[in-house]
C-alpha cells in the first residue's frame, strides 16, 4: 500500500530506494520534478507475482510511504489483477490507513 499525508498528498518522494533494494525487482517507479522542486512519482507499479514479501521496501522508505498492508488474500482470477499500479496502491493505503498507522506506531521503538 502507498500512504498519504493527512492533507491528502502522497508521501512518496520518488527516492527509488524501494525499487533499488527489491531483490525480486517487483517495483517499477517513474518520477518527475514538480514546479516547487520536489519529486513525485508518475508511475509506481508492483508486480505481486514477483514480490516475495520480504519487507525490504518498507524498511528502506525514509518517509513510511510504502507499507505492507493487512491483505493476505492474493488469489485472483487473472494475472493482471496482481499488477498493482499507483492508483490501486494509494486506494489500498487509504482503505487501511488507520490499521497501518497503528501498526507503525506499535513498531516505532523497534525501528
Amino acid at each position: 500500500a502507498l500512504r498519504r499525508y493527512p492533507s491528502g498528498e502522497e508521501r512518496c518522494i520518488a527516492c527509488k530506494l524501494c525499487e533499488a533494494i527489491c531483490p525480486a525487482q517487483a517495483i517499477t517507479i517513474e518520477a518527475e520534478t514538480r514546479a516547487d522542486g520536489s519529486r513525485r512519482t508518475t508511475r509506481y507499479d508492483i508486480d505481486m507475482t514477483k514480490c516475495i514479501y520480504c519487507g525490504f521496501c518498507q524498511e528502506a522508505c525514509p518517509v513510511d510511504a510504502i507499507v505492507e498492508g493487512p491483505n493476505f488474500e492474493y488469489s485472483t482470477e487473472t494475472h493482471e489483477e496482481l499488477l498493482y499500479n499507483k492508483e490501486k496502491l494509494l486506494s489500498n493505503g487509504d482503505k487501511w490507513e488507520v490499521e497501518i498507522a497503528a501498526n507503525l506506531q506499535a513498531d516505532y521503538m523497534y525501528r
